[in-house]
């Protein structure tokens, strides 16, 4: 007999649009039963609160510290965090009794792995006891004291997913504010890391020069022309030909580099950026993918997309595609691995954040209800 059981994951990416919701019911092996999902966009209010906190951040030397703006930002991320649990919850017919384990992300405000150093904004024991359910959180914690980069850390859940397509070698890429690859070889080899900017910098650039909050399906960029002269320079940056595993923070690239443009051609040579950012990963496959699943933001980004479809070999094509989603394959990612982490099976790997051997991770925050969970439903393999 396999244990399944029932975990919700959480997740606020870089891009900080919002909370991404997903219902999970798994072994934390092979055995994935894909449930609902939901996205909850924050207010702009909320968001510049954010971006004052990872502004507060950056002068960081204690994970534990909460500089400036930062205790109020954790309260309040941790509040709509709960509202968005019992919201879900409520939506899809469901209590706090159906659900085992909450998988929680936070808000990463800084994540330094050349000092060892990673900070996710959010309270998992106020979490657990406002929802009722048991949460497990800090997941990058344990992978880092082991010497490891601390991400990216969906790469299981990727290989797990892999059962999806029949192409061999695939890659599964994720483009939110930062964007990483998850390399899956025909042997289940994984190599990961992350590749560059995501969505960061021109949602930066279409931000600061039009007042929106990203550049909507392309549209921006698609009016524009590339600079290819900006992007090889922004190509000739260390970081491209340094070896995996490898992570960055989001503020490790800058828009600065095409100052000076109009709106469009800046959007386009930042989505090019991003392009030819991921086609320069292949540089540290052992093999030539035959197939591309596009996850994240970035999948919603037709401009994007067909850059990504001239850039890269093999079929290129979204999560969607496959019949998962784009948009919330990082909230499945983090229900899966809460259930692995409850399980003390491995998160991380030599091959996606470059630790010795692999660990599992992950902070327990008991809920102060007692009840018999969902747990003792089973299912045999």
């Amino acid at each position: 007999m396999v244990e399944v059981l029932t975990a919700i994951g959480l997740m606020s990416g870089t891009s900080m649009d919002g909370i991404d919701v997903a219902l999970v019911r798994t072994d934390g092996v092979d055995i994935v039963e894909r449930g609902p999902n939901a996205e909850f966009a924050y207010d702009q209010e909320f968001r510049t609160l954010l971006s004052r906190a990872i502004s507060d951040a950056k002068t960081m030397t204690d994970r534990n510290a909460r500089p400036g703006s930062l205790v109020e930002s954790e309260s309040q991320l941790t509040q709509r965090h709960v509202e968005v649990v019992d919201s879900f919850l409520q939506q899809n017919g469901l209590t706090d009794s159906d659900i085992d384990i909450i998988g929680f992300h936070g808000q990463t405000v800084l994540h330094r792995p050349e000092i060892g150093l990673t900070v996710q904004l959010g309270d998992g024991s106020e979490l657990a006891a406002a929802t009722g359910i048991n949460v497990m959180a800090d997941m990058r914690a344990a992978d880092m004291v082991a010497g490891g980069q601390g991400a990216p850390l969906a790469p299981a859940y990727h290989r797990a997913m892999a059962s999806k397509i029949d192409l061999r070698p695939v890659v599964f890429v994720n483009i939110g504010g930062v964007g990483n690859v998850t390399f899956i070889g025909a042997d289940d080899t994984l190599i990961a890391f992350d590749t560059g900017p995501g969505n960061v910098l021109v949602d930066e650039w279409v931000k600061a020069h039009a007042g929106l909050p990203f550049d909507d399906g392309g549209k921006i960029a698609a009016g524009g022309t590339p600079d290819q002269a900006r992007i090889a320079a922004m190509l000739n940056n260390d970081y491209f030909a340094e070896g995996p595993p490898k992570s960055l923070d989001r503020y490790d690239f800058s828009a600065d580099s095409v100052a000076g443009m109009n709106l469009a051609d800046g959007a386009a040579t930042l989505t090019a950026f991003t392009a030819a950012s991921l086609s320069k990963a292949q540089a540290h496959f052992p093999q030539t993918p035959q197939a591309w699943v596009i996850c994240g933001g970035g999948a919603r980004n037709a401009t994007l997309m067909g850059m990504l479809a001239a850039e890269l070999p093999g079929k290129v094509m979204t999560a969607n595609d496959i019949g998962l989603d784009s948009a919330t394959i990082e909230a499945e990612a983090f229900a899966y691995l809460a259930v692995r982490s409850l399980k003390g099976l491995p998160l991380t790997f030599p091959g996606t954040t470059g630790i010795g051997q692999p660990v599992t991770g992950g902070v327990w925050h008991q809920s102060s209800l007692e009840r018999t969970p969902s747990s003792s439903r089973r299912m045999s393999r």
